[in-house]
């Protein structure tokens, strides 16, 4: 006994929708990726004793010979001599500590500041960074974590 198959036709609403879940599915890495990157990047607000510092994570990435944090400082009131190329340091996940190789902004004094901290990039690549300030007259440095 012979058997004969018989050409099975798929309807055009199958096959968009199996268009539609392969593009989905294969976008969800990039959609990942996507969301991390901006946790990753996400501008950070610290507010003590008067001064607002924000910071802000620039350039993060393999391919970059520097990272970058963009930090801004305000206040209406407190002293903003803070040097930051000093008073900072960048902590990795495992504990390896950074200093900044530059500071380009804003020179120490006024009610306002900003600028970019740059870092030279750890390796091998942290799961995690935080950076500190430390700001004379605060009990505690100031603390800005980035999960990647």
């Amino acid at each position: 006994m012979t058997s004969t198959l018989k050409p099975h036709r798929v309807a055009p609403a199958t096959l968009i929708a199996m268009f539609v879940l392969s593009m989905t599915l294969a976008a969800l890495p990039r959609i990942a990726h996507a969301q991390a990157a901006s946790a990753a990047t996400a501008t950070q607000s610290s507010s003590e004793q008067g001064v607002t510092v924000k910071a802000t994570p620039k350039s993060i990435g393999l391919d970059n010979p520097r990272w970058e944090f963009a930090v801004v400082l305000d206040t209406h009131s407190a002293d903003l001599s803070d040097d930051l190329a000093t008073t900072a340091t960048l902590i990795t996940a495992d504990g390896r500590e950074f200093k900044p190789v530059a500071w380009t902004g804003a020179a120490p004094g006024g009610h306002h500041r900003e600028g970019v901290l740059e870092f030279a990039v750890p390796q091998p690549w942290p799961r995690a960074v935080e950076l500190t300030l430390v700001r004379k007259g605060e009990a505690a440095a100031r603390s800005f974590r980035w999960q990647f």
